[in-house]
Order: C-alpha cells, then structure tokens, then sequence
C-alpha cells in the first residue's frame, strides 16, 4: 500500500438535505490534499423515506419496511451521486483507492449505563454501493466504538487535527473548531495537538432545532440567512428553562440524536421569537460547553451549515470570548468538510490506525472501525 491513498467521501448528514461527495488525496495521518467535491441534494421521495425510516428506528420497530425501503433508497442515490462526481472531476474510477461511506443515521444512542451497550444505526450497503461503483467501501465507521462503550460520535476531531497541521501556518493556541449540523459538537485542539489530546462532544442542537421550527411555521427547510431570528427577540425566559437540560451539565465525551431536543418551550411564541431564541440557544449551550475544556480556546472555527446563518454567526461572536471565523475564513472548505473526513477516517480504517480516543467518544482505548467491501475486480 503506497503512502498516500486518493479516496472519495460520502456524507449525508441529519438534516436529510443531500448527499456531499469529495475527493480526498491523504497518508491518513498529517498530508490532506483535497479534490473536487459536489453536493447532490435529496429527491422528496429520498427524505420522506428518510424521515419514515427515522421515526420507525425511534419507535423500536427495527423490521418495518419503511427502514429496508429507505435503506435502498439512500444506497442508490449515493451510487449517483459517485457517478456525478467522477464525471464531474473527470477521474476513472481506478484512480479511486476506496470510499468511506457514512450512510445516513437514522438512530443514535449512546449508553447512558457502564456496561449497557449504546446503538448507533447508519442505514445503506456498503456492499451494493461496491458492486455497482466498481470502487472499494469502507463503512460503519461507528459501531466498533459503540460496541466498546464508546459514544459513537463525533468522529470528525481526528480530520479536524489533521486540517490544523496541514495550515500553512498552524495555530499557535489551542482552537476549537466548532460543527453546526443537525446538533452542535465542537473539537478542543491544543497546539500541536496529537489525536490522542483531542477532546470533543456534542454540545446541544445545531440547525436542527431550528429547522424544525420554520418548517413548523412557514413550511421552509430552514431559517435562509437568519432572517427569521433577526427579525425576532429571545425570550429569556424560554432560553433559561431550556439550558436547565440535564444532557448539557453531563460532562464529556457525550453525544447527542438529532432528535434528543425539544421544541416544548418556544412553542407559544411567535414565529420570529421562537427562532431568535432557538438560536440564541444552540449559541448559549456551545459557550456554557467551553467550561468543559481545561483552557479556553484562543480562536474558534465555524464549519457546517450553521456558519451560512448570519444570526448563528452574530450569537457565538457575541457569546465567545475569542475570535470566531468560519471554515472558509481558516482556508478549509466548509460544505465539504464532513465528506473529506470520511474520505479520510476511510484511509485511516485500511492502515489499521484509531478513528476515535477516549477524549473524543469516551471509548476505553483508541479505536480502530470501519467495515471494509471489496469491490469486484
């Protein structure tokens, strides 16, 4: 195995907007040099089956059809969406080492108990999606560290540490990179951090929340440039009774589902309120998460969808005592970062080196994962 493997990244995150692909050329250690990437968004029909094999899982009814329907349905839209990109890229597919596939989550849940093992449920076949793209698979990156007693999440710290070494210049602090998906988690980097210093854990609801609520009142996917928060006022009194969770006073490594939050304390405000104070919030539950850390990041980077959300932007520039900048502001590119990741967690799993540290998701040592298909030759 040479030292440098070309992979693609296939990620389709919890707010069920579409699949992002990138190409991702990296040693699986320090050396990430990134390639073309597309976003190929979900058909309506992919979501509703999506969202009917979410509630179903959430439900404990792990046989139903819904599940085994959606499970085609993402599998099959992600063989496109590598088709779509090595068209794009105009790379053959024997340039491609391998693909790391996250599949989509349709379940997560830690244990909460020593000893009682956590489920963690990305739906997809990584064996079909092998056959029928003629590339190699990795995938189910996350139940060898849930098996373990891990949390299962977040897996991006160890891409994160890798992004800060390969800056041309690379912080001389500790950073804390923050992700603003369906939930919020953020990675505590020392300066030259090895993986094994890493500390990380979903700090409460991303966009997720949030989205449910202009969906809830307008029918739109999402607050489109905070428009909505920024024509509202937080309800502080709404905001307090939210930050009495008992999840954001566990201390971490912890992980959350994208549908462990609920919407029960925003409900009789108007719509504007509402989603003013959810953002203030997802703001409010990073800020109260840095007395976690054993020192306060000297800078923060905003990655995810959140950080197009001017509002979002505002509320942690105003509620972090350190500079904030998005992705893109650091050099990194924010709408395909998670699918590089699993590009590079991919090359990581076939080198036999640790996807997750005890600091990260709470599992006993460093752990190796991934399941790996061969595809056909």
């Amino acid at each position: 195995m040479t030292n440098r493997l070309t992979a693609i990244g296939l990620m389709s995150g919890t707010s069920l907007d579409g699949i992002d692909a990138a190409i991702l050329t990296t040693d699986g250690e320090d050396v990430v040099e990134t390639g073309h990437a597309i976003h190929v968004p979900y058909s309506r029909d992919h979501k509703i089956w999506a969202r009917r094999a979410i509630k179903a899982a959430l439900e404990g009814r792990d046989g139903a059809a819904e599940i085994g329907k959606a499970a085609g349905e993402v599998t099959h839209a992600h063989i496109l969406a590598v088709e779509k990109l090595l068209e794009e890229a105009g790379v053959k597919r024997t340039d491609i080492d391998v693909m790391g596939f996250h599949g989509q989550t349709i379940l997560h849940r830690p244990s909460r108990d020593p000893g009682v093992a956590g489920r963690t449920w990305q739906i997809g076949d990584g064996r079909v999606l092998a056959d029928e793209t003629r590339i190699d698979v990795v995938c189910d990156f996350r139940a060898a560290d849930v098996a373990a007693g891990g949390e299962g999440a977040p897996f991006a710290p160890a891409y994160h540490r890798a992004l800060l070494a390969a800056m041309p210049e690379p912080p001389e602090c500790a950073v804390g990179v923050i992700n603003l998906g369906g939930v919020s988690n953020v990675t505590y980097a020392p300066e030259n951090a090895r993986a094994a210093d890493l500390i990380a854990y979903d700090c409460g609801p991303g966009n997720g929340l949030i989205d449910e609520w202009v969906e809830l009142k307008t029918g739109e996917p999402m607050d489109k440039d905070g428009a909505m928060a920024r024509a509202g006022e937080v309800n502080e009194e709404a905001l307090r009774m939210m930050l009495l969770a008992p999840y954001l006073r566990r201390s971490p490594p912890k992980s959350l589902d994208r549908y462990d939050f609920k919407l029960d304390h925003v409900r009789k405000l108007s719509p504007e309120d509402g989603a003013a104070t959810l953002t203030a919030f997802t703001a409010a539950c990073i800020r109260d998460s840095v007395k976690f850390l054993p020192d306060p990041p000297g800078g923060w980077i905003v990655c995810g969808g959140g950080r197009h959300n001017p509002a979002m932007m505002a509320a942690l520039k105003d509620m972090l005592d350190a500079p904030v900048v998005t992705a893109e502001e650091a050099g990194w590119r924010g709408d395909d970062l998670e699918a590089e990741c699993f590009a590079y967690l991919a090359v990581r799993s076939l080198k036999k080196l640790p996807l997750s540290y005890p600091k990260t998701t709470r599992v006993p040592v460093p752990m190796k994962g991934g399941v790996y298909f061969r595809a056909p030759v």
